[in-house]
């Protein structure tokens, strides 16, 4: 790699490298090779379990570089060339010598980045979108339902419960109480084969569903176990997973969870935006709630039923609905065209790289 790269470095603060320096993840809890351009403005330090590679910009676009890191074939190189039994890391000694190919020259290099950095900005421009349209969301919830700020809160006054003063004509309610079901899924039957789908704890993450990280399965699934529009899923099993929360916002077809994720499911007359916003509020609550010895920490569906919440009119769930069903809405659509734009992003980069697609000079 050194007729590519200018220096190499570990440990050490990266203000007076360039922002185009690319820092390189030796070793992150047993994930090597993971890896990232420093974007302008960052005045990083970097731990001793990261590299620095600096590219000679006369030979090696950075952008271009970082691209060709990410590459399937760099990526089993890199994989090949790690040791260690318990975390997997990289020598720097391996780094340094690993052979590379032929790089195009820097226009096609320049030109290429530029392709796959469209795409990137794209999704990171859905993924504001995404966050402010659930800021918006959430704080509309807390506006109505936390600080009881909703549409005609000055006609109710405030009288005394369990939690503390609510608007007159609300109840303490448990969560069992607005829900229809709450319970685990399936062991499932792996199989590639399968015509139906399994979520698992690693789908639920940053208070949203993805679907990237299921699997197919073939075993038979219940009905009350087929996933529904609007079901709220809770990671159950094990520290730094559990208590995760995400909704289901939308019609998934032979779709189940396993057993170390539970459905809860909104009660027939529980507006279903009120319900998934109430248990994306309670997410911290969920996480508390987990018993057992370090490592096999589970939330039980007892616990999750006995949860003590404020549940106004069916009304004000209605009003409050209607009110973020399109922001909630826009939020999985912008999701899906990101999951769109990287499939596509991931089909170009080793084409590209391998000259497979021919590009002209930027």
């Amino acid at each position: 790699m050194k007729g590519h790269i200018a220096g190499f470095g570990g440990n050490v603060e990266l203000s007076r490298f360039p922002a185009t320096s690319v820092s390189w993840r030796a070793s992150l809890l047993g994930q090597t090779s993971v890896h990232a351009i420093i974007p302008p403005g960052l005045r990083p330090c970097l731990g001793q379990r990261t590299l620095l590679i600096r590219p000679d910009r006369t030979k090696v676009e950075p952008s271009y570089l970082n691209y060709f890191l990410n590459g399937p074939a760099i990526c089993w190189a890199l994989h090949a060339k790690t040791n260690g039994a318990t975390v997997p890391h990289l020598n720097m000694k391996d780094v340094r010598t690993m052979e590379l190919p032929d790089f195009p020259p820097l226009p096609i290099q320049q030109r290429i980045a530029g392709i796959l950095s469209a795409y990137d900005e794209l999704i990171e421009n859905s993924q504001r979108r995404i966050k402010i349209l659930e800021t918006m969301a959430r704080a509309l919830y807390r506006e109505w339902f936390v600080h009881f700020r909703f549409p005609g809160h000055e006609n109710h006054p405030r009288v005394a419960s369990t939690l503390g003063d609510i608007p007159k004509g609300w109840e303490v309610k448990k969560l069992g109480d607005i829900s229809s079901y709450i319970n685990r899924g399936i062991t499932p039957r792996y199989d590639e084969e399968g015509d139906s789908f399994v979520i698992n704890q690693k789908c639920v993450r940053d208070r949203r569903l993805s679907l990237e990280p299921a699997r197919r399965q073939s075993k038979a699934i219940p009905s009350e176990k087929q996933v529904c529009f609007g079901d709220v899923l809770i990671n159950s099993t094990g520290v730094g997973t559990l208590g995760r929360v995400a909704q289901v916002y939308e019609n998934l077809e032979n779709c189940t969870v396993d057993t170390h994720v539970t459905i809860a499911r909104a009660a027939r007359n529980t507006d279903l935006d009120f319900y998934g916003c109430c248990l994306l509020s309670h997410q911290d609550t969920f996480e508390r709630l987990g018993i057992g010895a370090t490592g096999q920490t589970e939330l039980g569906r007892a616990s999750i039923s006995e949860i003590e919440l404020v549940a106004p009119p069916t009304d004000v769930q209605r009003q409050f609905g209607k009110a973020v069903k399109g922001m909630r809405s826009a939020a999985v659509t912008y999701s899906k065209q990101i999951q769109n734009l990287r499939r596509t992003r991931d089909l170009l980069l080793p084409r590209l790289l391998s000259g497979q697609i021919e590009v002209g000079a930027a």
